[in-house]
């Protein structure tokens, strides 16, 4: 694997790890085991050692579960602000691992501040979708975003480029989508603190 493609490869795994860590892991680990995608490069092949996915398995299911809480769901992620971007720049270093060392540290600079964006382009998103207080909403999301997440995995082991391009439009949609509904919601607040009109207001005679 070229350097060029191993770094692409390493953006492409933090950018969803910034998303969901626990989910970029079991995913990794269950389409190497599958078959699904080549062996994985570097120190990044741990994954598919079956305790590690078990264990990120186990760790999914308590985030699925809950993030289906209205309120907690927020707190969740705001939580896993800490985490993720840490974690996901070790996932793209363990992806460039034994390579071109300038690489390597090129992996973990962009790979971290990439996981960063996609965390909060997921915070956001979620800050929006949590306002609607039922589980139903937050659970289609979830499983959306399995689905992104597992289609851009695999993807990115066949069609690197192509993949993480992808992945980078989307991430601009969803950004873009959040702000226009944190702006209409910002403006119905507006119009709901506002005090009536002067001659609306009790004991206010009219002209």
């Amino acid at each position: 694997m070229n350097e060029l493609g191993a770094l692409v490869k390493a953006l492409g795994v933090s950018y969803a790890a910034g998303i969901n860590l626990y989910a970029t892991v079991a995913v990794l680990g269950l389409a190497e085991r599958l078959g699904w995608v080549g062996p994985l490069p570097g120190a990044l092949s741990g994954v598919s050692q079956w305790w590690v996915i078990v264990l990120a398995a186990t760790l999914y299911l308590i985030d699925f579960i809950a993030t289906l809480v209205p309120g907690i769901a927020s707190l969740w992620d705001t939580l896993h602000t800490f985490i993720r971007p840490p974690a996901a720049a070790l996932l793209a270093v363990a992806t460039v691992w034994g390579g071109d060392p300038a690489v390597t540290i090129a992996a973990g600079l962009l790979g971290g501040s990439l996981a960063l964006t996609t965390n909060g382009a997921k915070l956001g998103a979620r800050y929006t979708i949590d306002a609607s207080p039922e589980p139903f909403t937050n659970g289609v999301a979830n499983l959306a975003e399995l689905g992104f997440l597992s289609a851009l995995l695999i993807q990115l082991w066949h069609h690197p480029v192509i993949a993480l391009v992808v992945a980078l439009v989307v991430l601009v949609v969803v950004a873009l989508v959040v702000r226009a509904v944190w702006r209409g919601f910002k403006r119905a607040f507006a119009s709901l603190a506002a005090p009536p009109p002067p001659d609306r207001q009790a004991g206010t005679p009219r002209s």
